[in-house]
């Protein structure tokens, strides 16, 4: 049975969600540029450009500065499948792009490459049977792998989607019922604030922010983002957090690979930071890479302490059930407790390193998950017990592929680990 952690909850600076709503001509494109232009802060922007280069009307003009123009990079894109989507996140994450747009979202519903063009095309492959309904699977993994990038992107976002006059029919006599966003239904879900424009006019449709709620307002720009960067910053920063333990005293080598984990998992190891000493513009990766290196020891210490009896010993229990038990024993203090020494040993031996002769292989693994090297697991702290029992289990529960799924983890961490702290060429 895998445990689980509560922490205190913080609230964090958090990276603009903003999509953009309305029929053609309601003035999308021109509001996301200037709204974008208050959200980087002189960073750049980026627009993915679905739309047949119709943002390139807002480009500056050579020799013509008098004209009203905004800076931005530019990417036409005409096949808007999710791959191409996913690549262009990847792209803006690589070019550092502070504000990333997409102009128009609808298209990867129901444009060319787009997901309804994927089901059908999913529905008439040899072999398939179930109609549009059953293509649906495939097609929806890739709508979250799609999503996933989108929302994961460590700058801010905005899309803009199409809307079309929605209407019933009774009889003869046809009613006009309202707006219907041409996305799949609920989209609008997947960002913080959805605005809807008509004629010029901005008015706040959906948002997590309750000083936002409904607020209307007359060509939306640099001052309703504003608005929007003010909610947004009633919280600490992730990325400066990170940065302020590094730049700290008693950083440790072990505890720099934890910080970088810890980036990787939460998206920050791209995002932009200023150099703590000369100012420099860099990344938050390449902060880490710096300060670890700098207190990365000549050499690992060596395993050399002989198995204790606590873990060469204990017996694996009988059934699978007394393999993932709870421990009772309450700890004595923040060591690691016999209850959850026997529970590693059972739950090692599920990932296929139980055999006595591969207690070398127990502790690179275990060091590579807590961030630390030990002699041995009577080292381990309460917490770095339980973190290791939380991954044990994770892997343990997998069956057949538990052992290679584990040695797949475990090589990963340690080749992450040599490409961060690796001398520079």
């Amino acid at each position: 049975m895998t445990t689980f952690t509560f922490a205190p909850a913080t609230r964090e600076t958090a990276r603009a969600r903003i999509a953009l709503q309305g029929p053609g001509g309601s003035g999308k494109t021109k509001t996301a540029l200037r709204m974008a232009e208050a959200l980087a802060k002189g960073g750049a922007i980026g627009v993915v450009d679905t739309e047949r280069g119709s943002a390139l009307k807002y480009a500056p003009v050579p020799g013509r500065p008098d004209i009203e123009a905004h800076e931005f990079a530019h990417l036409p894109m005409a096949f808007c499948s999710p791959e191409n989507l996913i690549a262009a996140v990847k792209a803006a994450e690589e070019a550092r792009l502070v504000v990333l747009i997409i102009d128009s979202w609808s298209h990867f519903w129901a444009g060319k490459g787009g997901l309804l063009a994927r089901v059908d095309q999913e529905s008439k492959k040899p072999g398939h049977h179930g109609g549009s309904y059953t293509a649906w699977a495939p097609v929806n993994e890739l709508e979250q792998d799609m999503l996933d990038a989108l929302m994961n992107f460590p700058g801010h976002v905005i899309v803009t989607m199409r809307t079309k006059n929605d209407y019933e029919m009774e009889g003869k006599k046809v009613t006009k019922v309202g707006v219907k966003t041409v996305q799949r239904e609920g989209a609008e879900y997947e960002v913080d604030v959805v605005v809807d424009l008509i004629e010029g006019t901005g008015t706040v449709t959906k948002t997590r922010y309750s000083a936002l709620d409904g607020v209307s307002v007359h060509h939306p720009g640099e001052d309703f983002a504003e608005t929007i960067l003010e909610q947004l910053g009633q919280g600490v920063d992730p990325a400066q957090v990170i940065v302020d333990e590094l730049t700290g005293e008693g950083l440790t080598y072990e505890r720099a690979l934890e910080l970088h984990a810890r980036a990787k998992a939460r998206n920050l190891l791209r995002s932009g930071q200023m150099h703590p000493v000369s100012g420099d513009p860099t990344t938050l990766e390449a902060l880490i890479k710096e300060y670890g290196q700098a207190v990365k020891p000549a050499a690992a210490p060596a395993a050399t302490t002989p198995p204790p009896a606590s873990e060469a010993e204990a017996p694996a229990p009988s059934t699978p059930a007394a393999a993932t038990q709870a421990p009772t024993e309450q700890p004595a203090s923040d060591s690691v407790t016999p209850p959850q020494m026997r529970m590693m040993h059972a739950l090692f031996t599920r990932v296929g390193l139980g055999h006595k002769d591969s207690r070398a292989e127990r502790l690179r693994a275990t060091a590579l998950i807590i961030g630390r090297q030990i002699g041995s697991a009577n080292e381990l702290t309460l917490a770095e017990a339980n973190t290791l029992l939380d991954t044990l289990g994770n892997y343990g529960e997998r069956g057949e592929t538990a052992a290679a799924d584990f040695a797949a983890m475990v090589q990963g961490l340690e080749d992450d680990a040599a490409k961060t702290f690796a001398p520079a060429a």
